[in-house]
């Protein structure tokens, strides 16, 4: 029953194949350095990718992304099908109309219970003025808020 707001978190893998999934569990960490974390469980099929790749990406998605976030949590599609993005500095993919993005490189992990802890340093940000968050409460996204 904890409002959070909706991100992506995006990366290629060795190969080149690009990964992403919707999570919630994102908050910042320092400010100097710049810091912010993110967890996965064990058992996600995105897990080596994130585990053993240097850099990904986390876009803060915006009310009018609710369907790029339901695509990110629905397994077994082709999530990049069609979909805008573009390299980050270092190849991470970056998602058209994020609210605000996190270029991050993958400074440390941490396991705690049946998720791992990731934590990124923020080497560039970015983010769209004015911009409405994308809002998670109780099992459901909210577009609207009286923010």
């Amino acid at each position: 029953m904890f409002a959070t707001g909706v991100t992506i978190v995006t990366a290629r893998n060795a190969a080149g194949k690009l990964v992403g999934l919707t999570a919630s569990s994102f908050n910042s960490v320092s400010l100097e350095p710049p810091l912010v974390l993110w967890s996965l469980a064990h058992g996600a099929s995105t897990m080596p990718v994130f585990a053993n790749g240097s850099h990904y990406a986390i876009h803060v998605l915006a009310a009018d992304q609710k369907a790029l976030a339901q695509r990110f949590a629905t397994r077994g599609i082709d999530r990049w099908a069609g979909l805008e993005h573009r390299p980050g500095i270092h190849g991470a993919p970056l998602l058209a109309g994020a609210a605000a993005t996190f270029e991050c490189f993958n400074r440390s992990r941490h396991q705690e219970g049946d998720h791992i802890i990731f934590v990124g340093e923020v080497e560039r940000c970015a983010h769209r003025q004015g911009v409405p968050p994308l809002l998670y409460h109780g099992g459901k996204f909210y577009t609207e808020h009286p923010l």
